[in-house]
């Protein structure tokens, strides 16, 4: 790792990492100040929910409500967090390899006698960086808001509310070392985001089909998203330690290998 470039990238990013951070904060809090008036209308809500049909509640995680930890999970975690954060992976990921090599900054950095090897860690501990900010802030709004604003009986446990926070991270973090892994193959940003984004939808997809249509639900064992279930960490009913392990694991491998690839290949300098 190079210090002084770890700086510079911290701060050209920096206001991209606070971006997503505050509004996925602001989000969950928004989110969570609805709750209380949902709660009271709990029956209803279920009764509707019943109507619609449970391949579609299983998609997009809509099963109960019948929790504080059920609703947040369904309404933020399920959906929308998956699909900000999967194109902030891609994103910076691409921004902090391909973008460099594609306009010419990378052979200003190795003019500075800073070793590929440095450069490519570094940048993989910025986009890791990156992701504690994001979910430091989200993990920090959402509990804050679920104390103050929620009643104690209906708030959600710290350990299941951290435990969504931190398998969501390593996500992500699987998603951004994969998508630089196919950064540190390719010269061209627009192309390494193509496949980076083209993977994550794929992989999404996938997910979202085995969720819907159960005689393929094999199909989820090959997608990282069937890895990270929030309403059943919300219950206690999910294998937390197993599906972090898998996640840590591709995750590192897949950033290793990155650096190992951009050590050695051909630069267009």
């Amino acid at each position: 790792m190079n210090l002084s470039l770890y700086t510079q990238m911290m701060k050209t990013h920096m206001k991209t990492f606070l971006g997503f951070g505050v509004a996925s904060a602001a989000y969950v809090t928004l989110m969570t100040s609805l709750f209380p008036m949902l709660d009271d209308n709990m029956e209803e809500i279920e009764g509707l929910i019943d109507m619609f049909p449970d391949a579609l509640l299983r998609a997009l995680g809509l099963e109960s409500f019948s929790s504080y930890g059920q609703f947040i999970s369904a309404e933020y975690y399920g959906l929308f967090y998956l699909l900000i954060l999967g194109v902030f992976s891609v994103i910076i990921a691409v921004h902090l390899l391909a973008r460099l090599v594609d306009r010419g900054s990378m052979a200003y950095l190795l003019s500075t006698r800073v070793s590929r090897v440095q450069i490519a860690v570094t940048q993989v501990i910025v986009m890791v960086s990156g992701l504690i900010i994001i979910h430091v802030l989200t993990f920090g709004g959402g509990f804050l808001a679920a104390e103050f604003l929620i009643d104690t009986e209906s708030t959600i446990a710290f350990n299941e509310f951290f435990q969504i926070n931190f398998v969501g991270f390593l996500l992500f973090f699987t998603i951004g070392g994969y998508s630089l892994l196919i950064s540190s193959l390719l010269n061209d940003e627009k192309i390494a985001f193509a496949l980076a984004g083209g993977l994550t939808f794929l992989f999404y997809g996938m997910d979202m089909m085995g969720k819907i249509v159960t005689d393929i639900d094999w199909i989820r064992n090959f997608t990282v998203f069937s890895l990270y279930e929030p309403g059943k960490i919300a219950s206690n009913s999910a294998d937390v330690w197993m599906s972090s392990i898998i996640l840590a694991a591709i995750g590192v491998l897949t950033c290793v290998v990155a650096v190992l690839i951009f050590r050695k290949r051909n630069l267009p300098l």
